[in-house]
């Protein structure tokens, strides 16, 4: 069995995709996503809950402020690389284990980690990182 909870939040980019496959999408445009971090846990801890929702809500938030509002062609950290929906889910995601590291979540023992990012109400990626 394993319990999951999940804060949302969003960010708002522009970048350009690079490659035939994007058509219109190479030129520079603007997306905005709505971004669902799911933290997931085989147990409940002592106060049972999987993590404390306004910790997960503060550690996203603060990963989205570093990406929002930014042309993320400009991003060393993108230099080289499209900026998908899939791999923008991955850094999110890793991001967040990196924070769970740091004891950004506090004593959550969490056994995973899944991002969504909603491009529109018919389209979404998602990217699942198992601790």
């Amino acid at each position: 069995m394993t319990y999951s909870v999940t804060v949302r939040d969003h960010i708002m980019i522009a970048h350009s995709l690079t490659g035939e496959t994007f058509g219109p999408a190479q030129r520079l445009h603007g997306a905005t996503f709505v971004v669902d971090a799911t933290f997931r846990a085989e147990a409940l801890d002592g106060e049972g809950v999987v993590v404390d929702i306004g910790l997960a809500s503060e550690a996203v938030r603060g990963i989205l402020s570093s990406l929002s509002y930014r042309n993320l062609d400009d991003e060393p950290a993108f230099a080289g690389v499209n900026t998908t929906t899939e791999r923008l889910c991955g850094v999110i995601a890793d991001r967040l284990v990196a924070a769970l590291r740091e004891g950004a979540l506090g004593h959550a023992r969490l056994s995973g980690i899944a991002v969504t990012l909603h491009e529109s109400h018919i389209a979404w990626a998602s990217y699942e990182v198992a601790l």
